[in-house]
């Protein structure tokens, strides 16, 4: 296991990075514990780990420990169970009235107990949260549903997206590439009884396939024809750019096609054009997971709130800021969660790569602010990697 420490002067760190390194081999070795890089801002109202002593440090910790596991406000009693130093209660209670004067702690409603603040949960994400490999179970597992032969991306990030959620118990979401991709390559091969396998292969190296339907009595040289035509329209070009353009010409009959092999031209524009539609997407995953601790009105306030946010167009501009602001995995906590502007949520993201590094989307796991980070952070990492393998495997296909 690996320990997180800095000797800030100041405390508020409003991201951290887990830098990777790509996979190896198609094997998919066990994950290497991930590697901190962190980005220091500073804040005078919060303390940094370093203003904390050794007896603080070990109560502030079983306070955060206990406050994940349980999601109620920890008490003196509870503390003194927990730590290993033979601590007073009273003296227990001094201390966390440092902390809560630091900025870390606050009293919760008619409770005796604390709860850590956003600041806290910062503070132990980046300076005391031990963050290991991720499970062999869990690797098998996201390797098994990722892996799956004839998948899209799309689709393949819809997994992801389910594999997220169930492993975490909290909800998945995948940004899948905002851009439109130009067209490199496309060609229809027959596959028999009637059917044909639309193969188009972009810029970024991305292989889309989909299965039409063909007309009968189609001669053998349509698709062929209707290939070529198609390579010759779209090559260069985005799908959605050049599609207006082949139908204004196909109605108009300039296209010299017979009309079996411009409805194999249409059905292919078809299928196509509804498989981009989820282009630029949010795939969110697992929401009925939020629903399973909630405990009065004002949860189900937030969780309505977290939804409309996971539906608005800004959310998904803000993640893909997010994700290409920096290589790694960010911790966005609670208030100063800029992407749904909402407390009381936490996000782990992740950007996937395709060919180049070039960043296409990205992945997370959002959840309550007691997430359990030390678990989701390689979690995420390592499901971004493998989407970053699968995009470029695809790309070394030779069109």
């Amino acid at each position: 296991m690996k320990t997180m420490t800095n000797c800030m002067s100041h405390y508020d760190i409003r991201a951290i990075y887990i830098e990777r390194t790509a996979l190896a081999s198609e094997s998919a070795p066990p994950a290497p514990a991930p590697q901190i890089r962190q980005l220091v801002m500073t804040s005078e109202k919060s303390a940094s780990l370093a203003e904390l002593n050794a007896r603080s440090r070990e109560i502030f910790r079983a306070i955060v420990d206990a406050y994940m596991q349980s999601g109620e406000p920890v008490g003196s009693r509870t503390l003194s169970r927990r730590l290993t130093q033979q601590l007073s209660p009273a003296t227990i209670r001094n201390v966390m009235s440092d902390l809560q004067e630091f900025g870390l702690l606050h009293a919760a409603h008619n409770s005796a107990g604390r709860v850590p603040t956003d600041a806290g949960l910062r503070l132990f994400v980046d300076g005391l949260l031990q963050i290991g490999e991720i499970g062999a179970e869990e690797r098998v597992e996201i390797e098994g549903h990722l892996s799956g032969s004839g998948l899209s991306l799309n689709q393949a990030l819809e997994q992801a997206s389910s594999t997220l959620a169930g492993l975490s118990s909290h909800v998945g979401l995948v940004m899948a590439p905002k851009t439109a991709a130009t067209i490199n390559h496309m060609e229809f091969i027959a596959l028999g009884d009637g059917r044909a396998l639309g193969v188009m292969v972009d810029d970024r190296g991305q292989v889309e396939n989909r299965i039409i339907q063909l007309p009968p009595g189609l001669p053998a040289t349509a698709l062929a024809q209707a290939s070529n035509y198609l390579r010759t329209r779209l090559a260069g070009r985005t799908l959605e750019n050049a599609r207006s353009n082949i139908q204004v010409e196909l109605a108009e009959h300039r296209a010299q096609l017979d009309q079996l092999t411009q409805s194999v031209v249409e059905s292919g524009l078809a299928v196509w054009t509804d498989g981009a539609n989820d282009q630029g997407a949010l795939i969110v995953k697992g929401q009925a997971h939020l629903l399973n601790n909630v405990a009065a009105v004002a949860d189900l306030d937030r969780i309505r709130d977290l939804f409309d946010a996971l539906e608005a167009k800004e959310t998904m501009l803000r993640l893909m800021d997010a994700a290409e602001a920096g290589d790694g995995v960010r911790i966005f906590i609670g208030a100063e969660n800029a992407l749904f502007n909402h407390a009381g949520w936490s996000i782990v993201l992740a950007p996937y790569a395709g060919p180049g590094a070039k960043v296409l989307g990205a992945i997370g796991v959002v959840g309550p602010t007691r997430l359990n980070y030390a678990r989701i952070i390689p979690m995420v990492d390592y499901t971004a990697r493998v989407i970053g393998r699968m995009l470029n495997k695809n790309a070394e296909i030779d069109p």
